[in-house]
């Protein structure tokens, strides 16, 4: 099964369809993505150059069995298509963050969140008492550049039964 995204003039994704193999095949017997872009064109009265081949099995410019990665990651709905570098780039999370061209994906401006400390790794995944995580906060970012990761715990309810003793 292939997997075509729609896009606008504007190289947004629109819709992802998937075709069967059949729909795309050459006089050889070889997959052709413009046979693929032209049935698509004519089933769906959208122009076959605003139809891109996808890789279902794509992610970050991995491929999840092993193959060859293509075009970044699998389209999704309001994706970016990059023609110039045949990427499909996903919805970008936050205005201050930027691409990275090697993982096809976008990273804050100072780097990953911080790693968690061994207590807190502890608490989060042994004792199961806290869910420690950094979340990004685009607004500290924009009042001081250096800043933007926040350690939360978003599970209050623990916190509460511990102190109530249950």
């Amino acid at each position: 099964m292939a997997h075509y995204a729609k896009i606008s003039e504007d190289n947004k994704v629109l819709q992802v369809l998937t075709l069967d193999d059949s729909n795309e095949l050459n006089s050889e017997g070889q997959e052709e993505e413009a046979i693929g872009q032209a049935y698509l064109e004519k089933h769906n009265n959208w122009p076959a150059h605003l139809w891109i081949k996808t890789s279902y099995n794509t992610f970050r410019n991995l491929h999840s069995k092993g193959g060859t990665p293509f075009r970044g990651n699998y389209a999704g709905i309001g994706f970016e298509w990059d023609a110039n570098n045949q990427i499909f780039w996903p919805i970008k999370p936050y205005p201050s963050w930027i691409k990275h061209n090697d993982s096809v994906s976008w990273k804050s401006p100072i780097g990953d969140a911080p790693a968690l400390t061994a207590e807190q790794t502890f608490q989060k995944n042994e004792a199961r008492t806290h869910n420690w995580n950094y979340v990004w906060d685009e607004a500290a970012y924009q009042v001081d550049n250096t800043t933007g990761w926040v350690l939360t715990n978003p599970m209050p309810h623990l916190e509460e039964n511990i102190e109530e003793g249950v």
